[in-house]
Order: structure tokens, then sequence, then C-alpha cells
């Protein structure tokens, strides 16, 4: 599966490098639908949410009744999680809040599947130099992904990994660590950051791991037509 994704902050559709400076603004959310139009589903994260920012709860449930989604950004609570979910997301993504200081959030995270089922939650596990990062990024834990995919399955029915080290910046991304990760879970695994050439899609996909593609999309160094190919 190969998911393109609307990352929505101040009402625009934008691609950020390492999750801070603003790289481009792109088309409309509607004119972005349109040119995905031939993927089965969207990834979309509120950026502004889950900043603390505010929030684009307006655009996103403009995309959510248009399009299958999995949706992200300042899930906190099971009742941000099952209003994402009434507002038309296929699933919702959970990141800091999965977390606690020293390991999972499995009190919030148990009332969120309950909430919404273990179906329809993705947890986020965003890595930067080995360890997971919270906050936006701006936390380092003192645990690893594959550490902790095993504590998390029953809450959720995939992880969303994101190397941290290469997004935005297309240099590539990092294909060891993701069969490390394959190798650690038999949930779904869906891979971003700095994923940015064909190639690197086809070698996810050779070992079962989808793909979610920002940058690499909006400045065209992956052909939409070429990844519709893939499908």
């Amino acid at each position: 599966m190969i998911f393109p994704c609307i990352d929505l902050m101040g009402g625009k559709v934008v691609q950020l490098v390492q999750g801070r400076t603003r790289a481009l603004e792109a088309e409309s959310p509607e004119a972005m639908l349109r040119r995905f139009a031939a993927f089965p589903e969207i990834q979309v994260i509120d950026l502004d949410a889950a900043m603390g920012l505010g929030e684009n709860a307006g655009l996103v449930e403009a995309i959510a009744a248009k399009a299958v989604c999995r949706i992200g950004g300042g899930v906190r609570t099971a009742a941000r999680a099952r209003r994402l979910v009434d507002l038309g997301a296929h699933r919702v993504i959970i990141g800091t809040s999965a977390f606690a200081g020293d390991g999972i959030n499995a009190p919030l995270l148990a009332e969120i599947a309950a909430a919404v089922t273990p179906d329809r939650v993705v947890i986020a596990l965003d890595s930067r130099d080995g360890h997971i990062v919270v906050k936006g990024w701006t936390h380092a834990t003192s645990f690893t992904a594959e550490e902790m995919v095993s504590q998390l399955e029953p809450f959720c029915s995939g992880f969303l990994c994101t190397y941290v080290d290469k997004e935005g910046m297309m240099q590539g991304t990092d294909l060891d660590w993701f069969r490390r990760l394959r190798a650690a879970t038999d949930h779904e695994i869906t891979a971003a950051g700095g994923v940015s050439s064909l190639a690197e899609v086809k070698a996810l996909h050779s070992m079962h791991v989808h793909a979610a593609l920002g940058m690499a999309i909006y400045t065209g160094r992956i052909s939409l037509d070429d990844l519709a190919a893939l499908l």
C-alpha cells in the first residue's frame, strides 16, 4: 500500500523538513485529493493539532468525507480519537500520547482502543538516532521502536514508523531499520521519512512494508503515475 500524505498547517497543505521548517505550500486539499484519486487511502496529519497550536477540524472533516483516510495530529484522548472516527477517519494515528516517561501509556491506549477498536488505531513510532522521539520530535526517549512494538501490539493494528533523521530531506531512508522493525512484529508497518525513490518504495514493498510519501511526490521526485502502477 502507498499512502500519499496531506499535512495541514494554518489551513494550508504543507510539507516540513525535520518537522520544523516549512519547505513548500501545496495546492488546496481538494486539488490534492483529485491528484491522489488513484490511491485507496490517504494519510492526513493536522500539524497544528499535533503541536498544540489549534486545529484544522473543518479541513479534516471535509477531506474525510471525500476519501478513505488515516488521520493523526493531537490525538491525546479517547474522545478525540472517537471524534475523528465520527468525522469519517478510517483509522486514527496516535503519537506522543502513546508513551509515558518510562514506557508506553497503557491506560490511555486501552481507553482509545476500547473507544474505536484496535483495528482503527495506528501507533506512530517516530525515531531519531535510534530512539523514539515525541512532542513534535523535540524530546528523545530512552527506548527504541524495536523494543516497544510487542508491548503496543494489543492496542493497534499497525505502526507508522518515521525515520526522522532524514524526514523531508530527500536523501533516502534507512531500509535496514525497516527490516529490523518488520522482523519485530507481524502487525502492519508503514514507512515514512526520507523515502525519495521508486526503488526504495519497491524495496519496502518487497519486505511487506507500506510507504507514506510526502516530499517525494510534492516535489515530483517520484511520479504519481509510477506509484499508481505499483498498486
